[in-house]
């Protein structure tokens, strides 16, 4: 694998009807053929098409995918809500220490630099 960057390297991405055809045990030829030379071409693919033939039929397969889909929506709904908690906004009070803190370092530096002079 020269590229790093491009791990699956597809001409052409598995379509995920072919693919559940192929799984329950009645594609059509060419879709047997396409899958069946993804599989030979690429040891991703092959791990990927073994696994899932494991874990049972196309309707099991298709219930986990619903229930993978949910729990990603779910949990990139729960982020998206502590991002927009944590937004600057809320955070007015921190933005007003800092520039005091900053101005009174600067008065302070001011006052020791024009002093020292005399």
């Amino acid at each position: 694998m020269a590229d790093w960057n491009d791990i699956l390297n597809d001409e052409e991405p598995l379509n995920e009807q072919e693919l559940m055809k192929y799984l329950g045990g009645n594609p059509s030829e060419e879709a047997r053929f396409a899958i069946e030379k993804q599989m030979a071409g690429s040891a991703f693919v092959n791990d990927a098409v073994e696994g899932l033939q494991q874990l049972g039929s196309p309707e099991k397969l298709q219930a986990l995918k619903d229930q993978l889909n949910r729990q990603l929506q779910k949990e990139t709904s729960k982020r998206t809500k502590r991002k927009k908690k944590r937004g600057i906004a809320d955070q007015q009070w921190l933005i007003v220490a800092i520039l005091a803190i900053l101005l009174l370092c600067i008065a302070g530096y001011l006052m020791i630099h024009f002093n020292a002079g005399k």
